[in-house]
Order: C-alpha cells, then structure tokens, then sequence
C-alpha cells in the first residue's frame, strides 16, 4: 500500500472512532509536526467537518486537510477546560495554520 493509500486509511479510521465529547484536537503532518490545534463541543462533528468535500472550505483550509497524516485528541469536560487547552497547545506548538491565539 502506498503512503497516500496508508494515510487515507489512518485518517477515515480516525474519524469513525471520535468521541463525541469536548475536547482539543491536534493535526499533524507526515514529520509528526503539529501544524493545527482546535478545540470542539463535540470532536467528533468538529473533526468530521474539515474531511467533507466541501467547497466552502477556505484554500487555506483546504491546503491544511491535503497536510494531515495523523489526528490527536484530548477529551476534557467541558468548553472551557478546551479553550485553556487549546491556547496552551498553540502556545506550545506553534502551529503553522493557526493564526488566532498565538499572543
């Protein structure tokens, strides 16, 4: 299987296991590098809706879903443990298609 096949594969595995909670996700690129961290009421639909052919989607956006080989998720209790979260990531990681939040 090619790596184009295998990352496809990873993904749609991915998003038929989200939860549904609250929650912050990470997208990674083939390096394992962080290049965008969200946050979400319900990962699931929130994840779920950058993988829709959708031509609403931004170029930026789109670009961004052409770069991701992996998904990670920290499940929290609430909107507000996410937000936290979500800007210590971006604090952290300094991820390349994040633009708000980086002060």
């Amino acid at each position: 299987m090619d790596s184009q096949a295998s990352k496809e594969n990873n993904i749609e595995m991915r998003l038929k296991s989200l939860p549904t909670s609250a929650g912050v996700y990470r997208f990674l690129d083939k390096d394992n590098t962080v290049i965008y961290v969200g946050k979400a009421k319900n990962l699931r639909n929130r994840v779920q809706s950058y993988f829709k052919n959708d031509l609403s989607h931004s170029p930026k956006t789109r670009l961004l879903v052409k770069k991701i080989h992996d998904i990670k998720l920290v499940v929290v209790e609430n909107e507000t443990e996410a937000l936290l979260l979500e800007n210590n990531f971006i604090k952290q990681y300094k991820p390349r298609y994040n633009i708000l939040l980086k002060d």
